[in-house]
């Protein structure tokens, strides 16, 4: 009779996991349509955090669950986090990697689960399991940083010399060289004619690569620039790649004085439009970044997903540009936005990314 019993009560169980999806393997998880990975760098930068939420609601607005995980700019943190989504079972990951060399082998386990993988806005490299990829024209975004200073110094008009400094983003980010690569096709026949004096000699991006985009390590190697070459001289422009960095190269230069009357801020480019750095171009200290709507990335790569998910081929724009060293990754690429004092309103707020009280 106890056998009987406890069989009556295994039935039971097995039909009350079957019936909430917990079967394990490539399960719901708990959203109807099935569920999925989201493997975001760090919440330490506002534009990741934004990205990881807008995922989240439009991935749960489509039935899916979603486990949505920060790394902190931890390697390990990001590939125990993966391993976890793969013993959890989940359908499909969206990466965003932190260094995009360090995935192949989690992505070699993810494969070996039919786990469909789509790095987001950052490269997957070395991998061939990577479906598709969703992010901005890379290029793009450091050709608008260059132009912006090539139109404000009037270089175009024979105007200069003058005196900048570069700053790039992380060696270990793909995205980094594009930019990089898309700002020195402005840049460099200036720095070749002279218009455009390099004082500290630094103009590769070994020379100067910014780890993890970090913005006290910019802030840093601005201040060593300043120091060695700066005594008398002045700067007139700083490209840089990124808000954050951005905010670390204001904080150097309002150190020495600028910022003042009789010694103004240098034309400074940033990227991502984050918060801080809008307030800073009100303020007169940033002068541009570039705009990338995050809301429609997340669009996109859910769009991606879900198109991977019923069997379909994605929408992509580019089949050529993003090879990872293994195979060219499908890729769609929205469209970034040059943001100044003057267009900020016009960008950001009528299109509710902030609002004007944010900005007070």
């Amino acid at each position: 009779m106890k056998k009987v019993w406890t069989g009556l009560v295994m039935a039971t169980l097995v039909l009350a996991l079957a019936a909430c999806g917990g079967n394990g393997g490539s399960s719901s998880g708990g959203g109807e349509a099935g569920s999925v990975g989201i493997s975001m760098p760090t919440k330490s930068s506002e534009r990741w955090v934004g990205d990881g939420a807008n995922m989240k609601k439009e991935f749960e607005a489509l039935g899916y669950s979603a486990d949505l995980q920060y790394a902190e700019d931890v390697v390990e943190n990001q590939v125990s986090q993966i391993e976890n989504m793969i013993t959890k079972g989940v359908d499909v990951i969206v990466i965003a990697p932190i260094d995009g060399e360090a995935l192949t082998d989690v992505l070699n386990k993810a494969n070996n689960e039919d786990i469909k993988i789509i790095a987001y806005d950052r490269l997957i490299k070395k991998s061939e399991h990577v479906s598709y990829y969703a992010t901005f024209d890379n290029f793009k975004v450091g050709v608008q940083q260059a132009s912006y200073i090539e139109e404000k110094l009037g270089l175009k008009d024979g105007k200069g010399p003058f005196n900048i400094e570069l700053f790039a983003g992380s060696p270990d980010d793909n995205n980094a060289y594009f930019f990089f690569d898309g700002a020195m096709s402005i840049l460099k026949p200036y720095i070749d004619s002279g218009k455009l004096v390099v004082r500290s000699n630094q103009t590769t991006i070994e020379q100067v690569a910014t780890l993890r985009w970090d913005g006290s390590l910019a802030q840093s190697r601005m201040d060593n620039l300043l120091s060695a070459n700066y005594s008398t001289e002045k700067v007139d422009a700083v490209l840089s790649p990124y808000d954050g960095i951005s905010i670390g190269i204001i904080s150097s230069l309002k150190g020495v004085g600028y910022g003042s009357e009789s010694k103004p801020m240098p034309i400074i480019t940033g990227q991502d439009a984050e918060l801080a750095s809008i307030k800073s171009i009100i303020a007169g200290e940033q002068t541009q970044t570039v705009f990338k709507d995050t809301r429609e990335l997340a669009k996109k790569a859910v769009a991606m997903a879900d198109s991977l998910l019923k069997g379909e081929e994605a929408e992509v724009n580019d089949t050529t540009t993003y090879d990872n060293g293994v195979k060219v990754v499908p890729s769609y690429l929205l469209e970034p936005v040059s943001v100044d004092a003057t267009n900020y309103s016009e960008v950001l707020v009528n299109s509710g990314y902030y609002t004007e009280d944010q900005l007070k």
